[in-house]
């Protein structure tokens, strides 16, 4: 596919998809329970706001994971998107994840027919990528859109990294996305990143795509350093909402964009209704803190932190102490 001149953080360019990942990434938080209120809101909010994506949760294999301990969006099952959406009447589509290991793909993800969903996004580590591209090609021949995301890619060699993208570049997925899963990347490091990965985009007809962690503050710098290098599919959540630290904020994405059809006034007032401050009155944490920075820093999954969190400490020295011994 054609590729537009990446152009400079003021320009306008059509190319660019937004993906709101707030049920999704927002999920890890609070075992995926989102109330129907909440979901139709966010839904009216995002398609009201421009979003050319809304990812709906995971399609998790309910054998690995016990419907009981985890709201609907966790499995997305047709019947729970029907009850909640009914048809999507709107310009925005619907996407869902499915998890290398984590999904009975071949049991649960039924035709594009018989769905309303759009694109399914397949997460995957560099050790998994074949059965990634498996998963790629069914949903494909089923009739979706799909896109890859790769894992913890600040852990990855160079050459590692150049394998996987001439294997993905293979595959039917319409998008590859750099994943900063550990927070750990700075907008330098993403410039040369976005840059390895736009080569392969030109060489196979892909578009790349830009899922950035808020360990160290710097989701939304590394979103945009990645918007001027030419990324187009770029991932944010409603108040930054996701696993941990956090990601891309939704509302700072917006407000930055300069295409008009991106309307962050709708997001705003889905904050002003107060949708996610009773989200953290119910118990959901999430966003920046020191522990998560620690892991940033040293490039660790987040993990450690959340247990941290959780369980009240506050000897960030010691810590750091515990990161420090194990490298």
């Amino acid at each position: 596919m054609p590729k537009e001149t990446p152009g400079t953080l003021l320009s306008f360019r059509p190319a660019i998809k937004v993906i709101d990942a707030t049920l999704r990434d927002g999920g890890l938080v609070n075992d995926f329970r989102f109330s129907d209120d909440f979901v139709r809101a966010l839904f009216a909010a995002n398609a009201a706001a421009g979003v050319d994506y809304m990812e709906l949760g995971y399609k998790a294999d309910r054998d690995l994971f016990d419907p009981a301990k985890f709201g609907a969006w966790k499995f997305c099952r047709e019947q729970d998107l029907a009850r909640v959406l009914g048809e999507n009447k709107t310009a925005m589509k619907l996407a869902c994840m499915a998890d290398v290991g984590r999904c009975n793909f071949r049991r649960d993800i039924c035709k594009k027919s018989d769905s309303i969903l759009n694109m399914y996004r397949v997460a995957t580590y560099i050790n998994t990528i074949p059965a990634a591209i498996e998963m790629l090609e069914y949903c494909d021949k089923l009739g979706y859109e799909t896109t890859v995301n790769v894992m913890a890619i600040s852990k990855e060699t160079e050459k590692e990294i150049s394998l996987a993208l001439e294997m993905l570049g293979k595959s039917p997925a319409k998008a590859i996305y750099i994943v900063d899963s550990y927070g750990a990347l700075y907008p330098e490091e993403m410039r040369i990143l976005a840059a390895k990965y736009l080569e392969a985009g030109d060489k196979y007809g892909k578009e790349i795509g830009i899922h950035a962690h808020n360990n160290q503050n710097l989701a939304f710098a590394n979103t945009i350093e990645c918007v001027a290098a030419g990324v187009n599919y770029l991932d944010a959540t409603v108040n930054g909402m996701g696993r941990g630290a956090g990601n891309c904020a939704l509302e700072l994405l917006l407000g930055f964009l300069k295409n008009p059809k991106y309307k962050l006034l709708h997001i705003l007032k889905f904050l002003e209704e107060g949708h996610m401050q009773k989200l953290r009155a119910e118990g959901a944490v999430w966003g920046y803190d020191l522990a998560y920075l620690l892991t940033g820093v040293f490039n660790r999954h987040p993990s450690s932190a959340i247990r941290y969190i959780k369980e009240g400490r506050g000897d960030i020295t010691a810590f750091w102490q515990e990161l420090l011994d194990q490298e």
